[in-house]
């Protein structure tokens, strides 16, 4: 089982002029990266989402010139296979 690293700051209370312990937990790696993944595809999904929306409402609107603008953007931010 791995060891939790623990960090501890002396903070100063600007009433009291009282030094203070205060201990603060590390996030495990494994946690931060689970964490950062999920952001990422969330933030992905919602991107794509609305890049398809804009995409749909320059067609029905028949400007053609953002649809070949989101086309584009669509295409190199979308490398799925």
């Amino acid at each position: 089982m791995k060891k939790h690293k623990l960090s501890y700051q002396l903070r100063k209370f600007d009433k009291n002029e009282q030094l203070v312990l205060k201990a603060k937990r590390e996030i495990p790696f494994e946690i931060r990266l689970a964490s950062q993944l999920v952001l990422d595809d969330l933030c992905f999904s919602w991107n794509k989402a609305r890049l398809e929306e804009d995409i749909n409402q320059s067609i029905d609107e028949n400007n053609k010139e953002a649809f070949e603008t989101l086309s584009k953007t669509f295409n190199s931010y979308i490398w799925e296979s």
